[in-house]
This record gives C-alpha cells, sequence and structure tokens, in this order.
C-alpha cells in the first residue's frame, strides 16, 4: 500500500469547473421551465454577447 502524500494536491481547472456546474444547478433549481435558455446559461457562466461587451478574458463564444 502507498503512502498517503502529506501535501494538498489542487488541481485549479477542475475545481473552477465544479464552480461552473454548481452555478449552473442552482440557476436551473430557480428556473420557471424545464430548460435554461442559452442567453441564461451565458449569463451564469459569464460568457456570450454580454460579456463580451464587457472585455474580459472570459468573453467567448459558445462552441454550440
Amino acid at each position: 500500500m502507498a503512502p498517503l502524500s502529506s501535501t494538498p494536491v489542487q488541481d485549479h481547472v477542475a475545481l473552477a469547473e465544479i464552480e461552473l456546474c454548481g452555478e449552473l444547478m442552482i440557476a436551473a433549481s430557480g428556473a420557471d421551465g424545464e430548460r435554461l435558455s442559452p442567453d441564461r446559461i451565458d449569463e451564469v457562466l459569464k460568457v456570450g454577447a454580454g460579456a463580451a461587451a464587457g472585455g474580459g478574458p472570459e468573453a467567448r463564444e459558445r462552441p454550440f
């Protein structure tokens, strides 16, 4: 059996993705319909036309 490492390892990309998924789940739980609209998803994830106006690095097109 391998000894456990005493140094914690963090995957910052994975943690960011988990946080984004959590934000989407919170938004979905408060939605009126069955699904979030693409515009609402963009708003929650801070991407799309609204974010592009801000000019930040997160301003990007959705791939779908």
